[in-house]
């Protein structure tokens, strides 16, 4: 579109980064994880801290408002508004200096708290605050919200551990704020400079004593820790020369720039100090409850036995993590259904000290009858529990219907004696409105992450939206607490300051506002001024459907809205390689917001909802989102919500084919197991052809196949034609029968590996026969032919049904072929069928899976396999990571006798079935081998033997690193005795 706002040209020509003035980047950055919406003028990506100065410039000569931003995790509104954007985490990620002798590193603003710790672990320290989006935050985002995180009991928040912070003034002026002596303080006085008249302000301010007595009597009460109401003024009350004691800590005003919401200063670095890791032992002490009441009683007395953390999970938040396949695994310690769980960690200088803590606290809780089971968990499971715990933001989206919990009454915080008082007053207040909530998070310190259950489109939950906001604050002030614990006021609280603080203190802070920011042009509405809490809600009201009818049945998700809906914006997609995972590789191959899992549900809300009113979007803007998305389903399983961007994706493909017509190339890629079968009879020719530049030359042009890339040929075998040639006696076998999928890529491409895995299981006792099918339908849903899809459904439903059962079940060699009977067969089979599709899912196994149970079960014995000694690595298929689990992999490559198997910890291997053979897609899919995948095969000597599941990682894995990976089967029958 041309760009709306002409002085944006002005400024791209001044900065060495991008500004981005399109409709799609404005629609990628008018939401975070908030309630709320605000399409911005535009985005720009500064590269340094010049460009910041720049920026800031050209922003206070044209009066456009700058939004600083991070990852965009912000549960307040804190980085949505109408103005331009400024993303510091796309360029600006760089860790500057670790000072391992002194204890401290110095930072870019966008540098990720998770690559921080894993730079400072290397010189045995770490930053004590962590969060559960320690995988995607940014520092500089920590410091606007003064974070905290599970272990702020022990390490405090973000402000303890900032020694400076250096960035632009409004006026473009660039400082740094440190500690100062008295007599530093006296000189920045002097200055007749901005910074100086702001040091100047701070003077006035505390040597007025009414002033002081205000702050103390009006702020949180002093022993609640976690306290983020306004700018803190209370923070800098009792420091040198305010406070004559020896001892006084020296006058900072980064302290006050943390929690400030970027509304101050524009942040070019953080200086923060570094700590030495905890204890090496550790235990997670799971405590089940049968009441909430119960839980928070105990936590009192929890803390007294002074763990590092005590979190607390209520029924509500356990309930949905049955819905998120990752989180369902991360349950194994709950015992019943307890209405409320604490976790409580302990660590020490040895297991039997942590034994020891925890044994004294289960001691006292039983003397109180606190808690039915008590749980130690231990080693690697610690982090699988705390997983769980962090999921509970993102599993939230999970809850049917319109009405979910939402962002309010989140991040209150009380003195931990008054925790029980406090949730009952909560409690009875939204009796009131007959309505219930959601409660978890930080117990210990005194904070609940609270979440009434709200409808956001219906006006009387929206007029409820405003008045619980207010009671709320009502609550937490006659405790004397704080509004905001450490996710800040931004626009949703920020009506409420002057309750919390009284108005006398909320006009100083206004004041501190306007000195620093005269033209209120940093982050406005935020803290000070904010628009009204109601308003500008990302939920609006659609306007009609642009999809009538979908192909998929989407009633599991109460429709195609709420299915997009999902997304919340907590950005768990935005973690790099290095986080673990597969999620989500077009952004970990490219950091760009629209190539994310937040970016693609954004742009689809908003394209569904008719938002952005003139600046409308189109299809082309659809197709824009979607065509770097892999399908990988990672994010299915990854994303704590279970967004299904490969659904969505397919969903939306099939409805832009329909307005626009299908492109050649979808045609020819989803259609390709009927074009095989054509060709298949002139496999000699073709596997020669394929080789010639001529060919690939042809594949170029009209199927946009890369000239980059080695086809794959033809096997001298096909699988149906072998199994036919050489049929099985059924009185010969001892096991059940096998239904085998001859897929469209094992059947024509790999029918050595199918050959191998007819005998092998003959050979183990199984009579195997091949499924009455002759295509999965994978390519045609992966190319969004859905309509072509369902027709394949249909009639392989029909051919299967009645055939499949748990004596006689589906096992596929192919994990993205067979997978797709399990994951998209009961949505896209006709309403008669879907019922069948359900039973047939059920009794359907990925090779791997079925031998794995087989060998668990003593039907398949270590004795018949050799006991040679082999190492062996493997990859696993995305699929086999999102839908099934790769650990039955490991299990099967580990059952003969001496064989060593591990998996390679490896994301998407980029390939992607056609994804990576596409001309347009190539650089991208050999981009995301590198991330993690090639660099680790490089390294794996030649006499380990490679492994992978799928036909297109073992591609992807030679045209990579030129090594050869097998099958699993084909491991397992060369090991046959």
């Amino acid at each position: 579109m041309d760009d709306p706002y002409p002085p944006f040209g002005e400024l791209d020509n001044l900065l060495k980064g991008e500004v981005l003035t399109d409709t799609v980047s404005r629609t990628l950055y008018a939401t975070d994880a908030s309630v709320y919406r605000e399409l911005p003028m535009a985005v720009v990506m500064p590269r340094d801290a010049t460009d910041i100065a720049l920026i800031v410039g050209f922003a206070a000569r044209h009066k456009i408002p700058l939004i600083p931003r991070g990852a965009g995790t912000s549960l307040a509104g804190q980085v949505v508004g109408h103005g331009l954007v400024v993303d510091l985490s796309h360029h600006m990620n760089r860790i500057l200096h670790i000072d391992a002798k002194e204890k401290w590193a110095e930072v870019q603003p966008g540098v990720v708290l998770d690559d921080l710790n894993r730079e400072a672990a290397t010189h045995g320290l770490f930053f004590g605050p962590e969060t559960s989006t320690a995988n995607r935050c940014t520092l500089a985002g920590m410091v606007a919200n003064n974070s905290c995180g599970s272990h702020s009991m022990v390490y405090g928040s973000t402000r303890d551990h900032i020694i400076e912070i250096s960035g632009c003034l409004s006026n473009g002026e660039e400082v740094t704020f440190r500690p100062l002596q008295k007599w530093e303080f006296d000189k920045k006085c002097r200055d007749e400079t901005l910074e100086g008249d702001i040091y100047r302000f701070f003077r006035e301010v505390y040597t007025d004593r009414q002033i002081r007595k205000q702050i103390r009597k009006e702020f949180p009460h002093p022993d609640i820790h976690r306290r983020n109401s306004g700018y803190a003024l209370d923070e800098l009350l009792d420091t040198a020369p305010f406070k004559p004691d020896s001892d006084a800590p020296l006058f900072n005003l980064s302290k006050l720039i943390a929690g400030s919401e970027g509304s101050l200063l524009f942040i070019t670095s953080v200086k923060v100090a570094l700590v030495p890791p905890p204890l090496p032992n550790k235990g997670l002490l799971c405590v089940h409850f049968t009441s909430l009441r119960e839980a928070l009683e105990a936590n009192i007395l929890a803390v007294e036995h002074h763990p590092d953390a005590v979190e607390l999970m209520d029924h509500n938040i356990l309930e949905l993590t049955k819905g998120n396949s990752l989180q369902r695994s991360n349950r194994f310690f709950i015992e019943g259904e307890p209405a409320a769980l604490l976790l409580i960690e302990f660590s020490g200088a040895s297991d039997d000290e942590v034994i020891h803590k925890s044994g004294a606290l289960i001691s006292a809780f039983k003397k109180n009858n606190y808690g039915y089971s008590y749980p130690l968990v231990s080693g690697p499971d610690i982090n699988r529990v705390w997983n769980l715990r962090k999921a509970g933001l993102g599993v939230l989206s999970n809850m049917k219907g319109d009405a979910r919990p939402v962002s309010l009454i989140e991040d209150t915080a009380v003195r931990v004696k008054d925790l029980p008082a406090y949730v009952e007053a909560i409690d009875q207040m939204l009796a009131k409105y007959h309505k219930n909530c959601v409660y978890h998070a930080h117990v210990g310190s005194g904070e609940l992450h609270i979440r009434p259950v709200l409808n956001l489109r219906h006006p009387d939950d929206i007029k409820l939206f405003r008045q619980i906001g207010e009671e709320t604050a009502r609550i937490v002030k006659s405790f004397r607490g704080s509004l905001s614990g450490e996710h800040g006021d931004g626009r949703l609280r920020g009506e409420f300051i002057p309750l919390m603080v009284g108005t006398d203190n909320y006009e100083l802070m206004k004041k501190v506002k306007t000195i620093f920011d005269p033209d209120g042009l940093f982050n406005p509405g935020k803290i000070i001024d904010t628009p009204p809490m109601d308003s500008s809600f990302r939920y609006t009201e659609q306007k009609e459907m642009p999809i009538t009818k979908t192909v998929f049945n989407w009633s599991d998700d109460d429709g195609l809205m709420h299915a997009v809906e999902r997304c919340n914006g907590s950005a768990d997609c935005l973690k790099n390689s290095l986080a673990g995972g597969v999620m989500c590789p077009s952004y970990r191959g490219t950091r760009d917001e629209r190539h994310s899992t937040r970016g693609r549900a954004n742009i689809l809300r908003a394209f569904l909802q008719g938002q952005n009113s003139g600046a409308a979007l189109t299809t082309n803007d659809l197709a824009q989102v979607l065509d770097l998305c892999l399908s990988c389903k990672a994010c299915k399983n990854e994303c704590p919500s279970s967004v299904d961007m490969a659904r969505l994706k397919a969903e939306f493909l099939q409805y832009m084919y329909d307005q626009e017509g299908t492109p050649f190339t979808a045609r020819i890629m989803g259609q390709l197991p009927r074009i095989n079968r054509i060709i298949a009879p002139f496999f000699r020719i073709y596997n020669l052809l394929i080789r010639t530049q001529p060919v690939k030359q042809m594949m170029w042009r009209f199927a946009g196949i890369t000239k980059e890339r080695t086809l794959p040929a033809f096997s001298s075998k096909r699988l149906d034609h072998w199994v036919f040639r050489h049929p099985q006696r059924k009185n010969k076998t001892k096991l059940k029968t096998i239904i085998l999928l001859a897929d469209e890529f094992t059947n024509f491409y790999d029918g050595n590996i199918g050959i191998k895995t007819v005998l092998l299981l003959r050979r183990l006792g199984y009579y195997v026969q091949l499924a009455p099918v002759k295509e999965s339908g994978r390519t045609q849903i992966s190319k969004g032919l859905l309509r072509k899809a369902s027709a394949v459904v249909k009639h392989n439903l029909l051919q299967l049904k009645g055939k499949i059962s748990n004596n006689q079940p589906l096992v596929g060699i192919e994990p993205s072929t067979i997978l797709t009977f399990r994951d998209e067969y009961p949505d896209l089979a006709p309403q008669s069928l879907r019922q069948t599709a359900r039973e047939i899912a059920k009794n359907t196994f990925t090779i791997e899976e079925f031998l794995a149970t087989e060998m668990k079960n003593g039907n398949i014995r270590t004795s018949s396999f050799t006991s040679e000694a082999k190492t062996i690595r493997f990859h696993g298929h995305c699929y086999q990571k999102a839908l099934s689990d790769t650990s039955f992999t490991k299990q099967i490559l580990s059952f003969p006798e001496n064989y060593m198997a591990e998996e390679i910890q490896s994301g998407c291997c980029g390939m992607a079935g056609g994804f990576g053979y596409e001309d347009n897609h190539y650089s991208l899919s050999m981009k995301i081998g590198e991330l993690s995948l090639f660099p680790e095969v490089r390294k794996t000597p030649e006499s380990t033997i490679l492994v992978s599941a799928g036909h297109s990682c073992r591609h992807q894995i030679k045209d990579g690193t030129g090594r050869t990976a097998l099958h699993p089967v084909e491991v397992l029958f060369d090991a046959l005795l």
